[in-house]
């Protein structure tokens, strides 16, 4: 047995050597699945440790914070190198328990590839679905490691069933070998692996890996961790079946997380992503002292970390979670995040402006905590997960700064967004300093978070103030007009701004940023927003009734109902504040057979949002730390002028940035919403190089009286950009006799789209009829599944379309199985209504055919151009399409016997 790593401080300095292979592999479940305890056995069997620690015995080696092992739960990340073979592994253990998700998706951010883990006995539950979800968002290819199952009940089929109908129909057992079953069902996920297995009856390494970094295949292994089985299996498979990433030669880092060692030093672990680290290079104005390679609670230090490496630095300062440096872009909105927040009880003594200095310290290293000051109230709030975390924290608090705190009532954590497009301008001019700022607000979906932008002219601002407003405008959260929540889902342009070349200093463009930033949201009309909550309530069919009227009671949206044996599956989605402790309501009234999943979706305009507004008594004049008012200089002092008064003082006015095209686009409505005074900025040098005011600075208005809106909007536009050209109409040419000869252009085969009315084609065959009134999703499946097998064969591309027009508030979606597209329409939306759509458009590039017996709908696509193929017609192709495979696979199998080659066996299909 290998000997684990030591301390620097007992070894000399050394370069990072580069193993034959590297991969950078993390470890997610949901908690309790045996994570901690898998990821011992994985670092025992490869020699890593000698001795085998266990959660329970408080002893793992990569649980080394005090509260891990006295709770026996993963609360921080943590990294181990492991070798196999010609792979060396750099190991990250994520927490598994929801209250830490946060620390777990920032870890994703940097893997190459992540375990699953699964136990066997509990299957798929809410927090595996979701982690299922941020691994195809963050694009990582998955092993899944089904755990003990050395339990009674657990049964392979069963859980593998579950795994394709829960998570994905391409999860692939991949450690047992039923006669070479596994690699047919590996063919069926991917053309070309089909291709290869008829071609020459089996598939090779190389394309599997191919296939399983591409996400098109998910290897399944099933063991038990704590009793060492099926350990080798996996460590096989990750070693045999992972590539190597390729990385750039453009230097580049992903930091994803900030922690502090035991002398307190601050680390900042990051991934390199491209070129070479070493020890002494500055980044910034900050210089790197060391670098780290942990592995448990010891580490080594190395001189250099190249690309793939995994390590934590020391000597930076300024970094933060999340961060992309050189080459690398910081990352976008995590998916999870708090969504209730609670006021932080301080104990008598405490200095309430040093807490909060101190747990900004806890801020850094998990952002999604927020810390924030309300100083209206005058108290601090912070962003939690839920009781687990608290009571964490709670420690953490008393450990690193000797106080102790106790945590109020939660409360739901709400944002602001606007309905329309507002202008908002600030001035600063107290004497001796000058800035003026313009921005143009919008909104943006939702979930896109904040998009900041600027059309200014450089002539009109330099550059670095430029930067300067954009700088501002990200460093914070900036509070809403309703309940002082943070804004989001909202574009924030820069149209135009205005410096004076001596008395403007830096400070300065923060407060006239701050304040047009917050007197747009004056001037607009505001909604709030509110977090909802995903769900998968599972209750016996007697109490069905009952939990679906509660959910419309929430006001939530429910999917079609589903039956799990003697039981009914509800999914859909509800607001935070309806469903938050339902759960406790559901094992009451289900006498505990009940069980409710829930995961943040996204939010959605409140569903109260009077009563919410009045109920948070939010006083936005009285916030004056978030003023929306402007100071100007008038007879050589600083005069506040109110917000709804500012606009006709500031030094610039007008429509910048905006061509003509943009705003004849918008609509009227949104055009009230943008009419502004009409000159333009009064010079562009004269502008960036602004005298101090001594006056008001008033520009009267250049409007003409009489002019229309419209007229008024065109003589913006000929000013900016000249007057409109005619466009100069060319007559056709004639053509004489000589040239009017047919021309043989060569034919061409164009591709072929297949367009499938989903629930047409169900309720018009009989075998899927009958399943669709035991159970609508098994009937979609099969429907899908005859589809994947067609496509195979005929080679044309698939594209399965589900009305979900019903669901209230629901959205187009879509997914891929195999390499048939399936669609879910949005709500409102049918099925032949994006069908008709999609002919029309692919009609002109592509072979479009249309399967339904929709006798509307096929008169409608064949003016289209597409082709319509009826639901007998259709169950025809399919059913010769099965006859062709067949004859095809035995064809192979004969000549493979006759050579003495191996069998291609059809799944579900008898010999």
């Amino acid at each position: 047995m290998g000997k684990g790593p030591e301390n620097n401080e007992n070894n000399g300095k050394r370069k990072a050597a580069r193993p034959p292979k590297h991969i950078c592999i993390g470890l997610v479940a949901h908690v309790d699945a045996g994570k901690t305890t898998l990821s011992e056995a994985l670092l025992y069997r490869t020699g890593t440790i000698r001795k085998w620690g266990r959660v329970d015995h408080g002893d793992a080696f990569l649980d080394t914070d005090r509260q891990e092992k006295e709770r026996g739960i993963t609360i921080f990340s943590k990294e181990a190198e492991l070798k196999y073979g010609s792979t060396v592994f750099t190991l990250l253990d994520t927490p598994g328990h929801v209250d830490f998700s946060a620390e777990m998706e920032r870890t994703l951010q940097v893997l190459d590839y992540a375990v699953l883990v699964i136990n066997g006995r509990e299957g798929v539950q809410g927090h595996t679905a979701t982690l299922w979800k941020l691994a195809e968002k963050y694009g990582i290819p998955l092993f899944i490691f089904i755990n003990k199952t050395d339990l009674e009940g657990v049964k392979r089929d069963d859980v593998m069933d579950e795994l394709r109908e829960r998570l994905d129909q391409r999860c692939i057992t991949f450690d047992v070998d039923h006669g070479g079953e596994w690699l047919e069902q590996a063919a069926m996920c991917d053309e070309a692996l089909l291709e290869e297995l008829l071609d020459t009856g089996t598939i090779a390494d190389d394309s599997l890996r191919g296939a399983i970094a591409e996400r098109k295949i998910f290897p399944c292994y099933f063991g038990s961790a704590l009793k060492l089985e099926g350990i080798d299996g996996l460590r096989e498979g990750l070693s045999g079946y992972s590539m190597e990433k390729q990385y750039g030669s453009d230097f580049g880092v992903r930091i994803y997380k900030i922690s502090r060692d035991e002398k307190g030093a601050r680390l900042t672990h990051m991934k390199i992503t491209g070129g070479t680290l070493r020890v002494k290079d500055e980044i910034g104005r900050e210089k790197v002292e060391q670098i780290r390679i942990y592995s448990g609670g010891k580490f080594r230090s190395v001189d250099e970390a190249k690309s793939g490496d995994v390590c934590a630095v020391t000597g930076l300062k300024t970094t933060y979670a999340g961060q992309g440096l050189g080459a690398e872009r910081d990352a976008g909105e995590p998916v999870l995040e708090s969504v209730l927040t609670y006021k932080v009880e301080l104990p008598g003594g405490v200095d309430a402006h040093r807490a909060l200095e101190m747990l900004k310290l806890l801020e850094e290293e998990d952002p999604q905590l927020k810390v924030v000051w309300n100083g209206q109230l005058q108290e601090i709030h912070m962003q939690l997960m839920g009781q687990v975390q608290i009571e964490i924290l709670r420690n953490i608090i008393a450990d690193r700064f000797g106080f102790d705190v106790e945590f109020g009532q939660g409360a739901i954590a709400y944002k602001e967004t606007i309905a329309a497009p507002v202008f908002g301008a600030g001035h600063f001019e107290p004497l001796r300093h000058y800035a003026e700022v313009h921005l143009l607000l919008e909104p943006a979906p939702r979930g896109s978070g904040l998009t900041l932008d600027t059309r200014c002219s450089e002539d009109v601002l330099d550059r670095n103030w430029q930067r300067l407003i954009l700088t501002h405008l990200a460093e914070r959260e900036h509070p809403g007009a309703l309940t002082g929540s943070p804004i989001t889902d909202m574009k924030i342009t820069l149209l135009a701004g205005r410096s004076h070349l001596k008395h403007t200093e830096g400070g300065d463009f923060r407060q006239a940023t701050y304040r047009a930033l917050r007197q747009g949201l004056r001037k607009a009309e505001s909604i709030l927003l509110e977090p909802w909550y995903e769900f998968r309530l599972e209750v016996p069919q007697g109490s069905a009734g009952r939990a679906m009227g509660d959910i419309q009671r929430m006001n939530g949206a429910l999917e079609e109902p589903e039956t799990a044996g003697e039981n009914v599956v509800l999914s859909g989605r509800a607001p935070v504040s309806e469903m938050k402790d339902y759960g406790i309501e559901v094992a009451s009234y289900t006498k505990g057979y009940g069980h409710l999943s829930c995961s943040l979706w996204g939010y959605e305009q409140c569903h109260r949002q009077e009563e919410v507004v009045e109920e948070i008594g939010y006083d936005i004049d009285g916030d004056v730390e978030n003023t929306a008012d402007s100071v100007f200089c008038t007879h050589g002092a600083g005069v506040v002028v109110k917000w709804d008064e500012a606009d006709e003082m500031m030094h610039m006015q007008g429509t910048w940035g905006m061509g003509s095209t943009e705003m004849e686009s918008r609509d009227p409505e949104s055009r009230k919403g943008l009419r502004t005074a009409d000159g333009l900025a009064r010079g562009s040098a004269e502008g960036r190089n602004a005298g101090h005011s001594e006056s008001t600075g008033k520009t009267g208005s250049t409007k003409k009286k009489g002019l229309t809106e419209e007229e008024e909007l065109e003589r913006i536009f000929e000013m900016t950009y000249g007057k409109r050209k005619e466009r100069r109409i060319i007559p056709k040419r004639e053509i004489s006799h000589s040239e009017n000869k047919t021309k043989i252009k060569p034919s061409v085969v164009k591709e072929e789209y297949l367009l499938v009315d989903g629930y047409n084609i169900i309720f018009a065959w009989d075998d899927l009829k009958a399943l669709a009134k035991i159970n609508m999703d098994s009937a979609r499946q099969a429907l899908i599944e005859i589809l994947e097998n067609y496509q195979g064969y005929r080679k044309c591309h698939v594209i399965a379309v589900f009305d979900a027009y019903r669901v209230k508030g629901g959205e187009r979606r879509q997914e891929k199985h195999g390499s048939v597209d399936v669609v879910y329409t949005r709500e409102a939306e049918t099925a032949d209504m994006y069908i008709e759509k999609a002919a029309h458009a692919k009609s002109r590039d592509f072979h479009v055919r249309v399967a339904t017996s929709d006798r509307l709908e096929q008169l409608i696509i064949t003016g289209s151009g597409a082709f319509k193929v009826s639901a007998d017609e259709f169950r025809a192709e399919v059913q010769q399409a099965d006859t062709e495979i067949s004859k095809l696979i035995e064809a192979h199998n004969l000549r493979n016997r006759q050579q003495g080659g191996s069998r291609i066996v059809i799944p579900g299909k008898s010999e």
